[in-house]
């Protein structure tokens, strides 16, 4: 018994020594918060998440609401806020405009991470960015749109149609459950003028696939070289998800972004 006893203590300071271990390596890192864009949601960073975890990142995949670019980037806001130490900011898609809208303390934000993400400027809106350059098949791929109570309307991606628009370089299996599993965004979001962009001021990189058939290469090669991307990686034939069938990369160019913005 006395053994028994002394084993189980043995391995709970093991246990504590690890978690503070754990703990005090990841001290000196940044948050790095995922924002997820329409059609997916928070699980498709599960690649990232597990490549940032090994190397000690805390990770927050955030659930993005989709209703408009204002009160997403303010419902992140209030998560930066509440955040310990400094955060990095990853965003997919329409999370990229998200992330670019955040008005939060800026000296907690140390980098921005577009990956296949829109990057507006002031004024513009994401319909009309991903029409700009010609590649996008994303219209006739929508189902029919849900209208709401208050007028606006809920947009998806038709189920039979997910993966060939949305997810090609992923196994079939999985992109039907994405397809299954995916968050609507309202129609107005797609068409809300963005604000003063966070980009004009905190560090930015990007990554982005060639084959992707939401937001056409040349518009993020475009826009990322508009907001000064300190690097730009092109993934080739990767689809509108390069987070889910390419996490390491992804993940590296987030660890890049966050080594290089260390203090």
């Amino acid at each position: 018994m006395k053994n028994f006893k002394s084993t189980v203590f043995t391995s709970a300071i093991a246990s504590i020594s690890l978690l503070f271990g754990a703990a005090a390596f990841a001290a000196d890192k940044p948050t790095v918060l995922l924002v997820h864009g329409a059609f997916a949601e928070s699980s498709s960073w599960n690649g990232v998440v597990a490549e940032l975890q090994q190397q000690g990142y805390p990770v927050v995949a955030v659930a993005n609401p989709l209703r408009s670019v204002k009160t997403d980037a303010a419902y992140l806001a209030d998560i930066v806020a509440q955040t310990q130490g400094p955060v990095l900011l990853v965003g997919h898609s329409y999370g990229g405009s998200v992330i670019s809208n955040v008005t939060a303390d800026a000296s907690k934000i140390k980098a921005l991470v577009y990956v296949a993400a829109f990057a507006p400027a002031q004024g513009e809106n994401i319909a009309e960015l991903s029409g700009r350059y010609p590649g996008g098949t994303l219209g006739p791929a929508l189902a029919a749109p849900v209208v709401l109570k208050d007028g606006n309307k809920d947009l998806y991606i038709q189920q039979d149609k997910f993966g060939a628009q949305f997810a090609a370089d992923v196994p079939a299996a999985e992109a039907a459950l994405m397809a299954a599993t995916q968050r609507p965004v309202t129609e107005a979001a797609l068409h809300e003028a963005s604000g003063i962009p966070a980009w004009k001021t905190i560090p930015s990189w990007a990554i982005y696939g060639t084959a992707d058939k939401n937001i056409p290469a040349a518009a993020m090669k475009f826009m990322a070289k508009r907001a000064g991307a300190k690097r730009i990686v092109e993934v080739e034939d990767a689809s509108h998800v390069v987070m889910t069938s390419n996490p390491k990369q992804v993940a590296g160019l987030i660890i890049e972004a966050a080594e290089a913005t260390a203090k």
